[in-house]
């Protein structure tokens, strides 16, 4: 095995490729029901883009990323499998809105003073209507051919067309990371802003943890999997021809070789992400259709902007005032005296360094344009979720992009999940990973 030691050749059941919200509950279900497995994460912690900041000073936690769940049995048994105790939380205080909220062009700085004022209940209600026509987005993208025209219409089109303008504002919230909203097929915006986030948001029927502390199921799954779980480490190489895959990682204790019965990959697919990897030319043909948004986090410290003021995001002269990107959606309060929440998002990925330049100046526009008192802001944190929201071209989507995708299933002792194959959505990606477990086991 290329002069390995013995202790370096790791032999398991099933080997997880990523560690967030898809890789990390494959594992604890796969660990329950008696499998041996290792999951390899390139990052110092499990949870992908669950990340909980916690302020050194006060103790006191914000949410840098995923800020609550559906109330749901797949949801609730997975809490109550690791023992995370939850609660309804308010979406609202959540990320929604603040005691004083202050719509600004950060293009400009300029406060925007021409609001567009929709009927909020009919336009939702509308929405909702035309996404209960297609219950099976609920759980993936198992399309009827020939593809439904309505759902590849870009989504300002389809807001024209179903009188949907009223709810514009509480959608693209909802649709954070998307890029260009209005531009988008309306499928990708029904498969984010999905029937259940919709049910849920009426209902008032969210939960995030009675900790304070999101990362926390995380951090318990990390414990129960203990050496399971090997961070900060790459995969070099997979070949998937023989008895067993043998998967070369790079780990903080040397090179590692993986030989599993079965893989599993919840990383995004997109090539750059396989390098290394024994894809076939029907893999390489389907992955390099992806595109994807840039999406990051941060948490900012000497902004000059009150704890109860938000900056969010409007668009003086875009229809609906959506946020025209790339940019910032909101400053917002954390939580956390002086510190404030960011969501930044550019139609195509950046570099970190772009990002943060981009929110630096975002910020200092507010002063020029003498709309707030800023200063030149600090990060105490920083995180990219790209790259997000995965999606094909409608002419993909027609000819039978997704009917292919799924068809990789269990090809080359491989499984598949991830939001490229369903949606940004912890509880959904549970749901679709739940569905793959008795292929997985099969055999082993």
């Amino acid at each position: 095995m290329n002069g390995l030691l013995p202790g370096d050749i790791i032999t398991r059941d099933v080997c997880i490729i990523g560690g967030g919200a898809s890789g990390t509950y494959a594992a604890i279900r796969l660990h329950d029901l008696g499998k041996s497995i290792v999951v390899v994460e390139q990052n110092s912690v499990l949870g992908g883009q669950t990340s909980t900041y916690t302020d050194p000073a006060s103790g006191k936690r914000t949410e840098m990323g995923v800020v609550a769940w559906y109330n749901n049995e797949i949801v609730n048994n997975f809490f109550a499998r690791l023992n995370v105790p939850l609660k309804t939380t308010d979406i609202e205080r959540a990320g929604f809105t603040a005691l004083n909220s202050i719509p600004v062009d950060f293009r400009t700085g300029e406060l925007v003073t021409d609001v567009y004022s929709g009927n909020v209940p009919e336009g939702l209600a509308n929405y909702i209507e035309q996404l209960a026509k297609y219950p099976y987005l609920e759980d993936g993208f198992d399309v009827p051919y020939p593809v439904p025209s309505d759902l590849l219409l870009p989504f300002g089109e389809f807001v024209e067309k179903y009188n949907i303008g009223g709810a514009i504002r509480v959608l693209y919230i909802f649709g954070n990371g998307m890029g260009d909203f209005l531009k988008q097929p309306t499928l990708y915006v029904f498969k984010l802003v999905s029937m259940e986030s919709m049910q849920a948001f009426k209902a008032g029927s969210f939960q995030s943890t009675l900790n304070h502390n999101n990362q926390e199921i995380y951090e318990k799954a990390q414990v129960e999997l203990g050496t399971d779980v090997i961070l900060n480490s790459k995969v070099l190489s997979a070949d998937r021809s023989g008895e067993y895959a043998e998967v070369h990682v790079q780990t903080p204790l040397g090179l590692k070789c993986i030989k599993a019965k079965k893989l599993l990959l919840t990383i995004p697919p997109k090539l750059e992400n396989l390098e290394g990897f024994d894809l076939d030319t029907n893999e390489r043909s389907l992955f390099s259709q992806f595109n994807n948004t840039g999406y990051y986090t941060a948490i900012l410290k000497n902004t000059g902007i009150a704890d109860n003021t938000e900056v969010r995001n409007f668009g003086a002269d875009s229809p609906y005032n959506v946020p025209v990107l790339p940019g910032p959606y909101f400053l917002q309060a954390s939580g956390i005296s002086g510190l404030l929440n960011v969501k930044y998002c550019s139609p195509h990925p950046v570099s970190d360094e772009t990002a943060k330049a981009n929110i630096i100046t975002a910020v200092q526009k507010l002063n020029t344009a003498g709309t707030l008192n800023t200063t030149t802001p600090e990060f105490v944190a920083f995180g990219s979720h790209t790259p997000f929201e995965m999606t094909v071209s409608v002419d993909a989507v027609q000819s039978g992009f997704y009917k292919s995708l799924y068809g990789l299933q269990g090809l080359k002792k491989t499984y598949w999940t991830g939001a490229a194959f369903h949606a940004q959505d912890s509880g959904k990606l549970w749901a679709f990973t739940e569905k793959l477990i008795p292929g997985i086991i099969d055999g082993l």
